[in-house]
């Protein structure tokens, strides 16, 4: 049973699920070529940027975040998002734009972008306190 919200917030928006894009990434296929065959896959550009970052190429890493949040708030657009509320994590389908929101804030924090970080930090805090936490330990 939903609960209506009295606080007068915008209700969650929850993305629609690639079922063959997330097959195929879970499955092993490399992540550009995900990319390559589901353009506004945001979890295939959470994990380039991921494994950029991971191998020491902010720069790349901000590219490919910078995709995947782009291609993400596309989505979250045309899910009725207006610009703010929840995205929550345990929506697996969301997770790959809030992943892609946290690289590109880690990514930008690493090359000196200082408001660009806080601003994705804050924008990650507002949208999923849940994927900021979870999110948090990593980079």
């Amino acid at each position: 049973m939903g609960h209506q919200n009295l606080l007068g917030e915008p209700p969650a928006t929850y993305l629609p699920d690639n079922d063959e894009a997330a097959a195929a990434l879970n499955a092993g296929e490399a992540p550009e070529k995900v990319a390559a065959r589901f353009p506004a896959y945001s979890a295939a550009w959470a994990a380039l940027a991921e494994r950029a970052y991971g191998q020491g190429d902010p720069v790349t890493a901000y590219a490919y975040a910078r995709t995947g949040y782009h291609r993400g708030l596309d989505q979250l657009r045309r899910a009725g998002w207006k610009g703010h509320g929840p995205v929550p994590w345990e929506h697996q389908p969301n997770r790959g734009f809030l992943r892609s929101l946290h690289m590109l804030g880690a990514a930008a924090a690493a090359i000196g972008e200082d408001d660009e970080a806080k601003r994705c930090a804050q924008f990650l805090r507002d949208s999923s306190a849940t994927a900021a936490a979870e999110l948090g330990a990593r980079p």
